[in-house]
């Protein structure tokens, strides 16, 4: 898994930086390979892998299904989520001191899940999502508790247009007194989307105000789609 953490570290972070402050997202392409999609597609019939089953129809949430993890986590998933999450706390810093937020992020990943954990928040919140032929997910946001961290991750772990058609990420970002703005992702397989998981500092004429954003996923055409969802708080639940 060191190869991950390389790669990691050899990603224009300043590029996504500067993403991430524009737009409220920002793509590594090509983070993980071939081989490592396919892997974390077969374990989504390894029920010892997981903690909870949603199926979203029954909660209205699209038409879909998805799986957390247990503790503790696939080596490679653990070691994507420990080895981005000090790139991306600084990314979240700077936002919370622009919106005079007063929370600062941990510059390690354990020491955010300690503090979660003193909150009863004890539960991995890392899920794999499958969508078939008619999948959709509605736009929402993902907060579990007291302590969140304001940026997650989804790997494709499908090749668009080969193994589907549609499921476009989609996220909307609230603008002042109109209308929200669509913004449609075509991520190719192995690559990582990086988003703001509710809010993203807006520079106006009085300073910076906070712009609300959602994610969710469009209808798959046809085919199946999975992607690897990686956020960085535990759950109460």
């Amino acid at each position: 898994m060191q190869i991950i953490a390389d790669r990691i570290e050899k990603v224009n972070w300043q590029e996504i930086a500067a993403s991430m402050h524009r737009d409220g997202y920002a793509v590594i392409p090509g983070l993980i390979s071939d081989d490592q999609c396919e892997l974390l597609k077969a374990d989504y019939s390894d029920s010892r892998l997981y903690r909870k089953t949603v199926v979203m129809e029954r909660y209205r949430f699209g038409l879909g299904e998805y799986k957390y993890f247990n503790y503790p986590l696939p080596e490679i998933i653990q070691s994507i989520r420990t080895a981005i999450y000090p790139k991306l706390a600084t990314i979240a810093n700077t936002w919370f001191r622009k919106l005079d937020i007063d929370r600062q992020f941990p510059p390690e990943h354990a020491a955010l899940l300690q503090q979660c954990h003193e909150k009863g928040q004890d539960k991995a919140t890392v899920l794999i999502l499958k969508y078939g032929q008619g999948g959709f997910n509605t736009l929402h946001q993902d907060l579990y508790g007291d302590i969140y961290f304001p940026i997650q991750i989804v790997l494709m772990l499908n090749d668009p247009e080969k193994d589907f058609t549609g499921g476009e990420l989609v996220l909307t970002r609230q603008i002042p007194r109109a209308q929200s703005e669509a913004i449609v992702i075509k991520p190719r397989k192995g690559d990582v989307v990086i988003f703001t998981t509710n809010f993203k500092p807006e520079k106006g004429t009085k300073g910076y105000y906070r712009v609300n954003m959602k994610h969710g996923v469009s209808k798959v055409r046809s085919g199946q789609r999975h992607t690897l969802g990686i956020i960085f708080h535990d759950a109460i639940n």
